[in-house]
């Protein structure tokens, strides 16, 4: 029977009941496969390849979702779900895209044998609020521990999920830079133990967010992707502008400030007549000895705080003029103009001290402090190096590799590790990682879930416990192992110790993950668990899918009542 919508639109294209369904199925399953070979540390690589010859290689799934011309309208929908996904917790997207379409080839096995959508879907809903709840009690409390300061355990976390996107030796290096990124920019508030649930509640109340855009990322194209490492401080790229200022400078006052040493416009338009030559050197004499006394006023600041063996560096927003370059050169103060209003508030932050705004009220409390300050040339390039602060808020993790493949690589990673070990400190718990989740939890909910339920919504739980198994089924795949025997012997050490059980991916043996120090993110796992089930319930219930849209640009259609005329 005829779609009741071709009766008022002829010319739609219409996909109707079983069609429908083995249409959106058969594009998430695509999609799945095409991620499928990313997931893990044994995960392959993807190369993208732009219209204008441009390469990159990448094995993370957002930037894949991002970077792939999806033309499907189901498959752009499951890509935007997962990007979402990313967006929120900073990782999982691999993970949501694989659980959306294994549940989804489930759900199809019942279907095409007669089951209705609706059935499965309830099933769905009910096998998803049990996982999470199973959640719940699965991960590990952190709540007696200082996270923070817990650098193992930290660098546990960070090399989980940077080992799945950069090679082994890198990922080592690349972690010990981002622990200390997020134990700089960690704010105090994280750091008290909690005694009872109600000082632990109110704790929670008072607990700032941690902010990564206090981590400044800066890419540098040399050397090695092993030499990047972490800057307890800020690179500023930009150097100083007079060839006489010194380059290496060590305990520095570092002096932030928005005060114009040039010449400036007037705010309305105006103009200044003379009427010989005379009157117009005192004019250039007057409009020089302003700025003269504010170059005269910032060098006997820096005589009256500089003791022997310390220097001086000021950082300006506004610009400075040659002539006053060279005043404060010569003085040994090395200046840099212009700098950038982001760098500006990282380096009060960085090095402490206050912005300045007036030459007027210099004070030595609103000056920073850095232990060493130099200037790198790369190219036609400079850059600042502003290190060894005291207590810094603010840091920069500096980024380098022989080629732009490699520094896109490692930045898009960094970015990935710093949002897995922020999750961590900010919920207080972890999972154990390797598959450990879905193993038990798709035992639970065949175990016990399953014979709470009457009907033919079992069945849904049935399916989804048997999808949640993609994710340990896909990492023993990747890693060349038997995937059957894989998880059967997963499932037999779980029913036996009743561990956490995970895979090891590089013998194939179960596995204990949390002696292994290999953790996931609870957020992660949670909304990987709500927006994978939402998504493939929503397809499950589309019995039509209508290509009916007006033409675009095309000559609109006949009336029914034909031409007037």
């Amino acid at each position: 029977m005829s779609s009741r919508l071709q009766e008022i639109s002829p010319s739609a294209e219409i996909v109707s009941k079983a069609a429908a369904r083995a249409v959106n199925v058969a594009s998430s399953v695509g999609l799945m496969n095409v991620l499928k070979t990313n997931l893990g540390p044994k995960g392959t690589l993807k190369m993208l390849v732009g219209g204008a010859g441009q390469i990159k290689l990448t094995k993370d799934g957002r930037v894949l979702l991002h970077e792939m011309q999806i033309q499907h309208p189901t498959a752009c929908m499951v890509a935007r779900t997962a990007t979402a996904q990313d967006d929120v917790t900073g990782d999982g997207t691999t993970s949501t895209v694989l659980l959306c379409g294994e549940l989804l080839r489930q759900a199809d096995r019942y279907c095409t044998e007669g089951l209705h959508p609706r059935v499965v879907t309830d099933g769905f809903d009910i096998a998803r609020d049990a996982a999470v709840k199973f959640l719940d009690e699965f991960k590990v409390e952190m709540t007696g521990k200082n996270m923070k300061e817990d650098r193992d355990l930290l660098r546990c976390i960070a090399s989980t999920s940077l080992k799945t996107k950069l090679d082994h030796d890198l990922a080592d290096k690349i972690t010990e830079a981002v622990v200390d990124a997020i134990q700089c920019i960690s704010p105090e508030e994280n750091d008290g133990d909690d005694n009872d649930d109600g000082e632990e509640k109110a704790g929670d109340e008072q607990r700032k967010p941690i902010d990564l855009n206090m981590v400044e990322v800066m890419t540098m194209q040399r050397q090695m992707g092993t030499d990047s490492r972490f800057v307890n401080g800020l690179v500023l790229d930009h150097g100083g502008r007079h060839p006489d200022m010194p380059t290496v400078l060590n305990n520095c006052h570092i002096m932030t400030c928005n005060v114009t040493f040039e010449y400036e416009k007037t705010e309305v338009q105006s103009g200044f007549f003379y009427s010989n030559a005379d009157e117009r050197e005192k004019l250039v004499e007057s409009e020089r000895k302003w700025l003269d006394e504010r170059c005269r006023t910032v060098v006997e600041f820096k005589r009256s705080v500089c003791k022997e063996g310390q220097s001086f560096v000021m950082i300006n927003q506004k610009g400075i003029d040659p002539l006053s370059l060279d005043i404060f050169a010569k003085e040994g103060i090395l200046c840099l103009r212009r700098a950038k209003r982001r760098n500006m508030e990282r380096l009060t932050l960085a090095c402490g001290g206050t912005p300045i705004h007036s030459v007027e009220d210099l004070d030595e409390s609103m000056l920073g402090y850095a232990g060493k300050v130099s200037e790198v040339t790369l190219g036609e390039d400079k850059f600042t190096f502003v290190e060894e602060c005291k207590l810094p808020k603010s840091c920069t993790l500096l980024l380098q590799g022989p080629n732009t493949h490699t520094i896109d690589q490692i930045k898009d990673a960094v970015r990935d590790g710093l949002r897995a070990v922020k999750n961590a400190i900010e919920d207080r718990a972890l999972v154990p990682g390797a598959g450990a989740f879905e193993i038990a939890a798709a035992m639970h909910l065949k175990n016990d879930v399953c014979k709470t339920i009457k009907g033919r919504a079992k069945l849904g739980v049935e399916a989804y416990a048997e999808a949640l198994l993609i994710i340990p089924k896909t990492l023993a795949e990747n890693s060349g192992f038997d995937v059957q025997e894989c998880i059967l012997n997963l499932n037999d050490e779980r029913e036996e110790t009743g561990m956490a059980i995970g895979l090891d991916c590089k013998s194939g043996d179960p596995i204990i993950p949390a002696d292994e120090g290999i953790w996931d993110n609870v957020r992660v796992k949670r909304q990987c668990l709500y927006l994978a089930t939402v998504l493939a319930n929503q397809l499950l219930l589309v019995d039509e899918v209508m290509k009916a849209g007006k033409n675009r640009g095309g000559p609109p259609p006949e009336s029914a009542g034909g031409p007037v005329g």
